[in-house]
Formats: C-alpha cells, structure tokens, sequence
C-alpha cells in the first residue's frame, strides 16, 4: 500500500474543515474496518478498506460538484487503484461498475452509517441500546434524516447479498466502541 493512514487523515483534514464531516469520514473508516474482516479478507484488507471509508467524501466540502473527482484522481496519482475506484463507485447513480468487495462494501456501509449516526443524536442513550428494528423503524419514516437516501441503503444491502437487518447490525456493533469519539452518545439537552 503506497498511502498509510496518516497521511490519508492529513488529507482528509486539509479538504474537509467542518467536525461533522470529519466524523463520518472516521465512523465510515471503523465501520470498513470491520467490514474488512466480515466481507473481505480480514487482516490483508483492512487498511485499504479503512482509508477508502475515511477518503470517500474528502473533496465533498470544498468541490461538491466534482466529487469524488478530486479524491480519485488523488488516490490514483498515489497508485491506489483499488480504493480510487471503490470511491468512484460508492454512490449508485454514478452508474460505476461494482468489481470487488471493496467496492461493495462501501456502498453498504456508507449511507447506512450516516444514518445510524443520525438515529444516535435523538436518543438519550445514543448507540447503546440502539436496536436493528428502531433504525428500520426511522428508515420508514421519510421526514427524519431526510436528505440520506433510502435507495441507497438499500442498494448497498442487496450489493452485498445481506440482510438489511443483520447489516444494521453489524454497523451498530462496529461503532458502539466509538460512541464516545463520534458523538454517537446521544442527547445532551433535558429530555
């Protein structure tokens, strides 16, 4: 691998100024991270999969219209096929081929993540007591997070031949040591 974490962080950090954002690029790096290990080959994949979740959106910020553009032709000039293309297929409408795990992967993980982020924020508990069927139950309800994409989450379950539920799952898992690092504690205001 040409490119270590830090140097993928340092990135991140220099496109992408606002916590929010930086937040998801980290809760989608862990969620990949484990990814790596349950749907590709564990150790061996685990840094590229890690780095491909943190950098999916790092141009996002400063070029919305061009993304992920800026980022893959990053990723490539570094010799990171692999991930370059993994991000420049990790939203189904830009029609990119799916060709690996990777890029599977992503998809599944990254809107999906977003999305439990978002259930976390209006719970007193946040990811604690986060159950499969409460963010199934949010997902129905089309007004709460409105801009995440319901196709999306889903496409990416079918990509990667899961049950919605069980994927659900599995990203709760993935975070729930994280709460604390990505503000997925819960509420702080009275309820």
């Amino acid at each position: 691998m040409a490119i270590t974490r830090n140097e993928a962080w340092k990135q991140l950090c220099a496109w992408t100024e606002t916590d929010s954002l930086r937040k998801h690029a980290r809760a989608v790096e862990i969620v990949m991270r484990a990814a790596a290990h349950r749907y590709g080959e564990g150790a061996d994949d685990e840094e590229a999969w890690g780095i491909a979740g943190m950098l999916h959106d790092a141009d996002y910020e400063k070029w919305p219209e061009e993304h992920p553009d800026k980022i893959v032709a990053w990723l490539r000039d570094r010799g990171e096929e692999p991930i370059a293309h993994a991000i420049s297929a990790h939203y189904t409408k830009w029609g990119v081929s799916y060709v690996s795990a990777l890029d599977r992967a992503l998809v599944a993980c990254d809107e999906l993540t977003g999305f439990i982020g978002a259930c976390c924020l209006v719970r007193p508990n946040g990811i604690a007591s986060l159950a499969p069927k409460s963010v199934r139950k949010k997902l129905k309800d089309k007004a709460f997070a409105a801009k995440v994409e319901r196709s999306e989450v889903t496409a990416g379950a079918e990509l990667l031949g899961v049950d919605l539920a069980e994927h659900i799952a599995f990203i709760i898992g993935a975070l729930q040591p994280h709460a604390a690092e990505l503000g997925l504690t819960g509420r702080t205001d009275p309820a």
